[in-house]
C-alpha cells in the first residue's frame, strides 16, 4: 500500500469521503448519546482529517502490526468517538461493536483511545504528550532504517502546553522529515474559545521552531489531501493547521463550545439524525449494549522483540571504589559494543557526565539522543521509541527522571512500553545539592504504577548485572543508583558477593550476612554500610543478618519470612520511611502472616539538609553509628 500516492483526489474520491464523513458523524452521535457521555463536538470537527490520513497513509486493517506501517498518533484522545468511527468504517473493526460498547467496561472501546485496538498506536488522554510520542516513533524510524511516516493529530488547545514546544524543538533539531502534524483548529475547549482561554500563535510558534507551516480548510477533503501530501514530501517537519468548526455537520451544534464534552439528549439526537439523513436506530444498539459483560479482556499491543547479547559482565575487584552510576554507564556502553548492529540508544537531558552516559558518548556518540533540559518530552520520546523496535535507556537524576516525569511514566506504563530508566543521585547521597535534589521518594512513586519494575543495586557489581538484566527482559524497569563511590560488597570469605558466580534475578532477596536474632533490611547505597557494621559486630561476638532487598517493589516473600519472622527487624534505608522499604515490608508482613518481634524504621523522616554525605548521614539519623544504636536497642 502506498502513502498519499495520487497527485490530487479525484472527484469520486472526494464524494466518497464526504459520504463517509456524514456517516461517521452519525456514528459519533450514536455512541455518545447511547453512552450518555463523551466528546461529540471535537470528534465531529476532527473527523475529516482522520478520514484523509487513515485512508491514504500506509496503514490498513491488513498491516496494523507491520513494522513498516505508517504510525498515526492522536494526541487529543478524547476525540475517541471520531477515531473509532473512522476506523470502524474503514474496516479495522466492527462499527456496531463500537457504537454499542463505547465507554462500557465490557468493551475495548474506552472513553479515550487505547493502544492495542487495531489502528491505534498510542493511548492518549493527557493533552500535550502526543507530539513527543510521535517524535519518538519518528526517531525510531531513523534508527531502525525504516521508511514509515508518523502523523500526529492534535487539538488547538493543547498547543499551550510546554511539552508541545519541547517536542517541536526536538523534531527540528533532528531534522525529522518523516513527521507531519495535523491540528484541528476549531477554537473551542471546555471553558470557552481556545483563543481566549490561553492565546497561542500556533503558526508563528511552529515557524520559529523551524517547522514548515500550511493552513487549510479542515472540512475540505481535497485541500486536506493536497496539504498533507505536500507535508509528507517536503523534507521537513511540517504542521498542517486545519481550520474547523466544532460540531460540524449539525447546525445547532456548530460553534457551540458546550458540545465539547456533552452528549446530545434524545430529542437533540433525533433532530441531528434527521439533519444528517441517517437512521435513528439507537434501540438496536441499546439491545447489544445490554448484553455486554461487566469487564473486558484488555487488548495487548504487539511489540517487536529485540534479541540482545548481554556480553560478559564486569566484576569489580575487592578494594575497588566506584560509584554505581559509573558501573551503570559502563554496562550500557558494553551493551552497545556487544550489539553493534542492534538499535540500542540512550536519551540524555543535559546531564551526560553526571549520569555517566559520557562513557557511551565517547565510544558511540551517535547512540546518545540529547534532548536538553526537557525531561517531560524526553520521557515520552523514550517510551514511544521503546515500542518501535529500539532498546532505550533514559538516564536522569532521580528527582527529574521519576518525580518530575511521573505523569509521562504513568502513560508509558498504560501504553505497555519497554523502557529502561536509569536514575542517578538517588536518596540523600546527592549531599551538598540539598533537599531539591534528594530523591528519597521514588520507591513510593513507582509503586503507584501497576506494571513497573524497580531495581536498587547494592554495589557496582550488582549494578552491572542489573543493567544487563533489564536490557534483556521485557517491561518497564527503573535502576536507581546514587552518586558516591562505594566499596565492593564482599562475601564472608572476602570475595565479591555479586561477582562472577552471581546471577541477578528480579525479586531475589540476597542474604549477605547470616545472623541470629537481629535482621537488617537494606538496599542501594546503604548496603555496604550495613555489611560494615555487621562485620564489626561479628568481631564482638554478635551475629547480625543483612538482607539486600534490591527489588523493593517485588521482594521474595519467603526469604523475608525465613529471616524476619520471630526476629528483631531494622529497615535501614536512605529513603522516605513513609513510602520506602519500611512501608513495603510491614505491608507484606500483614498480608503474609510474617510476625517479627518488632520493626524499627531507620530512614529519612524529613527533607534533608545540604552537606557532605557522611555528615549528612549523621544529621539525617541514618549513619553507621545510628544503625549500631538501633541494633543495641533491641539486643
Amino acid at each position: 500500500m502506498g502513502r498519499f500516492e495520487a497527485t490530487l483526489l479525484k472527484e469520486e474520491e472526494v464524494k466518497e469521503l464526504q459520504e463517509l464523513a456524514r456517516i461517521c458523524r452519525g456514528d459519533i452521535l450514536k455512541m455518545t448519546t447511547l453512552a450518555k457521555s463523551g466528546h461529540p463536538g471535537g470528534s465531529m470537527s476532527s473527523v475529516d482529517m482522520y478520514l484523509v490520513v487513515w485512508k491514504y497513509a500506509n496503514i490498513s486493517p491488513k498491516n496494523v502490526n507491520d513494522p513498516n506501517r505508517d504510525r498515526i498518533v492522536v494526541s487529543h484522545g478524547h476525540t475517541a468517538p471520531g477515531v473509532y468511527a473512522v476506523l470502524g468504517r474503514l474496516g479495522f473493526f466492527d462499527i456496531d461493536e463500537v457504537i454499542a460498547g463505547f465507554r462500557h467496561p465490557g468493551s475495548i472501546f474506552e472513553g479515550h483511545i487505547t493502544r492495542g485496538i487495531p489502528g491505534v498506536e498510542w493511548t492518549t488522554g493527557n493533552l500535550g504528550q502526543g507530539l513527543s510520542a510521535g517524535v519518538g516513533m519518528a526517531l525510531a524510524a531513523k534508527f531502525t532504517k525504516r521508511d514509515y511516516h508518523v502523523f500526529v493529530m492534535m487539538s488547538d488547545a493543547e498547543q499551550a502546553k510546554g511539552q508541545v514546544a519541547e517536542a517541536r524543538r526536538t523534531a527540528a533539531k533532528y531534522g525529522l522529515d518523516n513527521i507531519t502534524v495535523v491540528i484541528d483548529y476549531n477554537d473551542a475547549q471546555i471553558s470557552g474559545k481556545a483563543s481566549e482561554i490561553m492565546p497561542v500563535n500556533i503558526r508563528e510558534e511552529y515557524k520559529a521552531a523551524g517547522w514548515e507551516v500550511k493552513e487549510v480548510d479542515g472540512h475540505n477533503h481535497a485541500e486536506l489531501y493536497t496539504a498533507i501530501k505536500a507535508a509528507v514530501e517536503d523534507g521537513k517537519p511540517t504542521v498542517v493547521i486545519a481550520k474547523t468548526t466544532i460540531g460540524k455537520g449539525v447546525s445547532f451544534m456548530e460553534d457551540e463550545v458546550k458540545y465539547h464534552g456533552v452528549p446530545l439528549k434524545r430529542e437533540e439526537y433525533g433532530k441531528a439524525m434527521d439533519e444528517l439523513g441517517l437512521e435513528k436506530d439507537l434501540s438496536k444498539y441499546e439491545e447489544l449494549r445490554s448484553k455486554l459483560p461487566v469487564s473486558h479482556e484488555r487488548p495487548i499491543p504487539q511489540d517487536e522483540s529485540i534479541e540482545i547479547n548481554t556480553g560478559e559482565p564486569r566484576t569489580y575487584k575487592p578494594g575497588t571504589k566506584i560509584d554505581n552510576r559509573s558501573a551503570a554507564g559502563q554496562a550500557i556502553a558494553d551493551l552497545v559494543r556487544a550489539n553493534p548492529d542492534k538499535p540500542i540508544y540512550a536519551i540524555d537531558c543535559d546531564l551526560l557526565g553526571s549520569v555517566r552516559l559520557n562513557i557511551l558518548a565517547k565510544e558511540n556518540p551517535d547512540r546518545v539522543v540529547e534532548i536538553g533540559v526537557q525531561e517531560h518530552n524526553a520521557a515520552t520520546i523514550a517510551g514511544a521509541m521503546s515500542v518501535s523496535g529500539v532498546l532505550v535507556f533514559f538516564a536522569d537524576f532521580g528527582v527529574f527522571g521519576v518525580d518530575e516525569t511521573y505523569n509521562q511514566h504513568r502513560l508509558n506504563d498504560i501504553n505497555h512500553t519497554n523502557l529502561k530508566v536509569l536514575i542517578t543521585h538517588a536518596g540523600t547521597d546527592v549531599g551538598e545539592d540539598g533537599k531539591t535534589h534528594h530523591c528519597v521518594d521514588y520507591v513510593g512513586v513507582l509503586a503507584n504504577l501497576f506494571h513497573w519494575h524497580l531495581i536498587v543495586p547494592g554495589d557496582p557489581n550488582q549494578t552491572d548485572r542489573a543493567i544487563r538484566y533489564a536490557a534483556t527482559h521485557k517491561g518497564n524497569f527503573t535502576v536507581a543508583v546514587g552518586r558516591s563511590k562505594l566499596e565492593v560488597v564482599l562475601s564472608e570469605h572476602g570475595t565479591p558477593f555479586f561477582g562472577n558466580d552471581y546471577i541477578f534475578e528480579y525479586g531475589k532477596v540476597d542474604v549477605v550476612r547470616r545472623g541470629e536474632t537481629v535482621t537488617i533490611l537494606t538496599y542501594g547505597q546503604l548496603l555496604y554500610r550495613a555489611v560494615k557494621v555487621a562485620d564489626e559486630l561479628r568481631f564482638q561476638g554478635k551475629k547480625v543478618t543483612v538482607l539486600n532487598v534490591s527489588c523493593p517493589l517485588h521482594p521474595d516473600v519467603e526469604t523475608l519470612r525465613t529471616w524476619t519472622h520471630g526476629k528483631h527487624v531494622i529497615v535501614y534505608e536512605d529513603h522516605n520511611v513513609n513510602t520506602g522499604l519500611y512501608n513495603v515490608f510491614t505491608k507484606l508482613c500483614v498480608e503474609n502472616g510474617i510476625r517479627p518481634i518488632n520493626v524499627i524504621p531507620l530512614g529519612v523522616k524529613d527533607y534533608a539538609l545540604s552537606g557532605e554525605v557522611n555528615i549528612l548521614m549523621k544529621s539525617t539519623g541514618i549513619s553507621e553509628e545510628d544503625l549500631k544504636k538501633a541494633i543495641e536497642s533491641v539486643e
